[in-house]
């Protein structure tokens, strides 16, 4: 059982991938930065909880936010279906394959055959086109093989693990409209939402003010470690290339408004181009820091990426004050 031309080239970013194979199959062709834009993913999160070995840096929402917020933005039918049976769980896969539907899963990447890094990762994304007696056949990310294969047993250890950020055997389908629709107005919705969301955190480990928070606890990663040369770089390697694009998510989001600016007029767009443009290459620097600092032992290196933590937050809360404004000349 093989869906057909079920696609979606170069992506970075796992749940942008497999949301841009589902429409690119429903016939709808977005960039993976428009995707990311619309769905309001830009966010930041300092995450040090008592069971964490170390901290955590995140630049985007929750896991399917993005997806939903896209269904909702492009007037898009998003079926989801969760269930704490396994057998229901394939059930309800075979079922939408079966409709012609590539499926929509989320899942903990250390089960799948394909991951070279076993990682509890429970906030995986992959679309899934078909499968034999044996083999699911998916779609992940450019970083992971885009089109591939792994045990059906294996799949169905993925889906059913339990843990942070897990899913009950998350599946869903999108349906809507083919073509493109009119982006301008979901465009302008999706910038002003989201930077009204990044400047008013509910919680001081989020938005800018998780940045500013960063920017305090960061130079004490040396002693919050108990192996400095492998937590600090694994924190920077997750920044730039944990599925990110690059910066955190800054890079993605930069093209996103450079591709807004091509499709609505408004000096308030191109105005955060630019300002995102010169965000981004400085959370890169920060990931820097963080490499050197773990395997130098240098607390210098910690100094450098607070201020830079520090700079980033002001730079992101008045970028983000002058997005809000979007519309409205």
């Amino acid at each position: 059982m093989i869906i057909e031309n079920v696609a979606f080239p170069a992506g970075q970013h796992c749940e942008t991938t497999t949301l841009g194979a589902l429409l690119r199959h429903q016939g709808l062709d977005l960039s993976e930065p428009m995707l990311f834009g619309l769905g309001e993913g830009l966010g930041f999160v300092y995450w040090d909880a008592k069971s964490m070995d170390f901290p955590f840096l995140g630049g985007r929402t929750k896991p399917t936010a993005i997806t939903r917020t896209v269904a909702d933005r492009l007037d898009l039918t998003l079926h989801t279906q969760e269930t704490a049976s396994p057998r229901k769980a394939w059930q309800n896969v075979a079922t939408a394959l079966t409709a012609g539907r590539p499926v929509g899963l989320q899942l903990d990447s250390y089960h799948l055959d394909y991951f070279t890094t076993k990682v509890h990762f429970g906030a995986h994304f992959v679309a899934m086109y078909g499968y034999d007696d044996v083999h699911a056949y998916l779609i992940d990310t450019a970083q992971q093989g885009g089109p591939v294969t792994t045990m059906l047993t294996s799949l169905e250890r993925a889906r059913n693990e339990r843990g942070p950020m897990t899913a009950r055997n998350l599946s869903y389908t999108i349906a809507g409209p083919t073509g493109r629709p009119d982006l301008g107005d979901a465009i302008r919705t999706a910038i002003r939402n989201n930077a009204t969301a990044f400047l008013n955190p509910p919680i001081a480990n989020l938005g800018h003010r998780g940045i500013a928070k960063a920017a305090r606890q960061v130079t004490r990663w040396l002693d919050r470690s108990t192996n400095p040369s492998h937590d600090l770089p694994l924190a920077a390697t997750l920044m730039e290339r944990g599925g990110t694009g690059g910066a955190l998510f800054r890079n993605m989001y930069r093209d996103f408004l450079a591709e807004c600016a091509t499709i609505v007029d408004d000096e308030t767009v191109r105005l955060g181009h630019q300002m995102y443009a010169e965000i981004a290459p400085l959370w890169t620097n920060v990931s820097q820091h963080l490499t050197a600092a773990g395997e130098t032992s240098d607390p210098d290196h910690l100094t450098r990426a607070s201020a830079l933590l520090t700079e980033l937050a002001d730079r992101e809360r008045r970028a983000m004050q002058i997005l809000t404004a979007i519309g409205t000349d």
